[in-house]
């Protein structure tokens, strides 16, 4: 007698394809909702990143917080700087480098963002219990940290 599939594999595609075919249609759901408030969905995203950060993060340590090259994030920073949303400052402690902070402006529009995200995550979740959002969130870690142990692996054996 064979044991049953697990549903994981019923998927149409992989569970790593639907995560990432969910995280997609959840940025999309995001910036639909702030799309109004003059953000793509490059500079929102980055506006969180920068929150997440802490204010005085180097556009380097915010690349590599989203994962792009600097040459890509440049132009999303010098929008946001442009809306007058962050300002850039010369790193005292290394000349080449600047630092982002929030204006006030900025620092108002990140809190309204911030709202509207709750606001989009409580319709994504509607339906799930906390249980299942918590076991969702420890896979995910679980999952991330698997990924990052395999890509380090494999780069050691280059």
């Amino acid at each position: 007698m064979t044991s049953p599939i697990p549903f994981h594999e019923t998927l149409d595609l992989t569970l790593c394809g639907n995560m990432g075919r969910v995280h997609r249609l959840c940025r999309e759901a995001i910036t639909a909702v702030v799309e109004p408030l003059g953000l793509t969905q490059s500079r929102w995203i980055a506006m969180i990143h920068i929150n997440h950060l802490t204010e005085g993060a180097t556009q380097q340590l915010l690349a590599h917080s989203l994962g792009i090259e600097m040459p890509s994030l440049t132009r999303t920073v010098k929008q946001l700087e442009q809306q007058q949303l962050i300002i850039r400052c010369v790193d005292e402690d290394d000349k080449r480098s600047r630092k982002i902070y929030f204006t006030e402006q900025g620092q108002q529009l990140l809190n309204t963002l911030k709202v509207l995200i709750v606001d989009v995550k409580q319709q994504l979740y509607a339906g799930l219990t906390t249980e299942q959002l918590d076991t969702m969130a420890y896979g995910l870690v679980q999952m991330e940290e698997n990924a990052r142990r395999c890509l380090k692996l494999l780069s050691q054996e280059k």
